[in-house]
């Protein structure tokens, strides 16, 4: 048993130097009892490496640290990992959907920043992409908008992926003119 928590202690405090975070949205609820009003809180955070890892997560709890520490929490279990070219930006223009949210991700050359709204921007910035553009349509929900982000960013694949998948080599699937870039990097 105190094995079990030293490693968990060693874990967390590996855990907490590499990953930034993002508090993208918090929400007063109130319930009405008897006596008056309960007011509970609800926290939605984004959490990243920088290097192509992020995930989100939610949490609740009648104050505002504990809610962002559950949320927090949920966040680094629920990480995903996408490949990003260059270091920078997407391999190829993506669409994601959640619910009545849909996102558009596009590539973009260098310099260009970033430029997506509120909480897409937060899933940018803790992923450590430097170079998209994007565009929410549908839902202004922050909660769907994230939801949407992460499954477009599920469906992104670099060349040696699909190289892998179709049994060939990445030279073979990249475009004539993008083969000298490859042989640069």
């Amino acid at each position: 048993m105190a094995e079990r928590e030293h490693r968990r202690d060693r874990r967390e405090r590996d855990d907490s130097p590499e990953f930034a975070d993002r508090l993208v949205a918090i929400n007063r609820v109130s319930k009405t009892v008897k006596g008056g009003k309960r007011f509970g809180f609800a926290a939605l955070v984004v959490v990243g490496d920088q290097k192509g890892r992020v995930g989100f997560g939610k949490g609740k709890a009648k104050e505002v640290p504990e809610a962002v520490r559950k949320a927090t929490e949920q966040a680094k279990r629920s990480m995903i990992r996408v490949p990003l070219r260059d270091g920078r930006t997407l391999h190829h223009d993506i669409e994601g959907r959640h619910g009545a949210g849909k996102v558009i991700m596009r590539t973009a050359v260098p310099g260009t920043g970033i430029i997506a709204g509120g909480p897409m921007r937060a899933v940018f910035e803790m992923l450590g992409l430097q170079d998209v553009v994007a565009k929410s349509l549908g839902s202004q929900n922050p909660y769907n908008m994230i939801r949407a982000t992460i499954d477009g960013l599920k469906r992104e694949s670099s060349p040696r992926m699909v190289a892998q998948r179709r049994g060939k080599k990445v030279a073979d699937i990249l475009r004539k003119d993008e083969q000298p870039q490859a042989a640069e990097a």
